[in-house]
């Protein structure tokens, strides 16, 4: 995907944890974070904790949805995603993308990699690998004042 671009469908999951989301639901109120990950993905279990923390330090004003984007058949296993994604705190909706329907979307390849929509459902960010959070928590900083600044616009 190319800065700019509009969020994809949500379509495709083989499996949904923790709850289905759709894109019209994610447009339009606040910015959307997608965490691209994998239960074999040692770097993606090492973020997972500053991934939780963004999503429970802005819960009210930004989105985030886990894609569990399997590398091997080994990977596939729902018990195992089900059990690591436990593990490690992850309570925001899984789309489970056992076909990478949504990775080809997304045009994905690797993980763990964060794509950052803005309320509009324009992709205003987009990372990959380890080491990346303090850019990221920057860009959701950014994205969520430009919400509150557009929504101050829209009340007065």
């Amino acid at each position: 995907m190319k800065l700019r671009d509009k969020m994809p469908e949500l379509t495709g999951a083989t499996e949904w944890v923790n709850g289905q989301v759709t894109k019209d639901e994610l447009v339009g109120e606040r910015p959307t974070l997608f965490h691209f990950w994998s239960i074999s993905c040692h770097l993606c279990k090492e973020a997972m904790h500053q991934v939780n923390q963004l999503r429970d330090d802005y819960k009210e004003k930004l989105n985030v949805v886990a894609v569990h984007m399997p590398r091997s058949e080994a990977d596939t296993n729902m018990q195992e995603i089900i059990k690591v994604a436990k593990e490690h705190e992850i309570t925001q909706p899984i789309f489970v993308d056992g076909e990478h329907k949504l990775t080809e979307a997304f045009e994905n390849q690797y993980v763990p990699a964060y794509y950052i929509f803005d309320r509009e459902g324009n992709l205003r960010h987009y990372q990959a690998g380890g080491n990346v959070m303090k850019m990221l928590e920057k860009r959701v900083i950014r994205l969520v004042d430009e919400m509150e600044k557009a929504k101050e616009c829209e009340l007065s």
